[in-house]
């Protein structure tokens, strides 16, 4: 039986390559995107190998349509694509939205929501059963904040991510009947380097008093509910938003 062959943006770091990780001990193949940091894919891609896993490296920003092509090209040394993690993200920034300067805006719009459309977009071509495809799933990272709004830190996150979970009921629907489940995790506050990026390195200190379970979550348990989506056992799962945020 062949291995599944998943894509997975944004797989240097976090959460990205939590599920890497995760999906190569339990039998994938992956293609692992990545913007910038050529050390950190390497050190993830490294472990997955030495899961058993065969692993191609495609280094890109997912705002530009054409890395969509690039990462799913890229699969065709490892078999037909079955799944894709839309993973890759950021908030960029903490404040009010009347203080984020607008190229912040557009870029955590883009890189949040087009990035993951792009890549959807071209899973859609791919495994769709109608197009030829093998069929398979999409898993979109969205996020707490869709639903929560995150005034004060980042609205204009939490308006993609919003728009993330739109994407995932819309596809899911039209995807149903040509062998793709489309689902989405969104997590609540995750120990990653995401809020130093963004410039709060202490967020999570502060931040852990507002979440019901006392503590941050930790990226392999986010992986663990990503992995359960594109497995078999939520072969009649589609659609649904998966939130893993400790009751926030």
């Amino acid at each position: 039986m062949p291995r599944p062959v998943t894509v997975v943006t944004g797989a240097g770091r976090g959460i990205g390559a939590a599920t890497a990780e995760l999906l190569a001990q339990r039998g994938h193949d992956l293609v692992l995107g990545h913007l910038s940091d050529r050390t950190a894919v390497d050190a993830v891609a490294a472990n997955a190998r030495a899961r058993g896993a065969e692993v191609v490296i495609v280094p890109g920003d997912v705002r530009d349509p054409a890395t969509a092509d690039l990462l799913f090209d890229a699969a065709g040394d490892l078999g037909q694509v079955t799944g894709l993690v839309n993973n890759a993200g950021l908030t960029a920034h903490l404040g009010d939205l009347a203080d984020t300067p607008v190229e912040v805006i557009v870029r955590v719009v883009e890189t949040n929501l087009l990035g993951a459309i792009w890549c959807a977009r071209r899973a859609a071509q791919v495994m769709s059963t109608a197009r030829g495809g093998a069929g398979g799933a999409v898993v979109n990272v969205s996020s707490a904040a869709a639903t929560l709004g995150s005034p004060h830190e980042y609205v204009h996150y939490a308006a993609a991510k919003a728009g993330l979970e739109a994407l995932t009921v819309g596809l899911a629907k039209e995807l149903a009947a040509e062998g793709v489940r489309v689902n989405a995790v969104a997590p609540g506050l995750v120990a990653t380097g995401i809020h130093a990026a963004a410039g709060d390195p202490d967020r999570l200190e502060r931040v852990v008093p507002r979440i019901p379970a006392g503590r941050a979550g930790q990226p392999v348990e986010v992986a663990r509910a990503v992995a359960w989506l594109l497995g078999a056992e939520a072969s009649y799962t589609t659609g649904a938003t998966l939130r893993v945020a400790g009751g926030l």
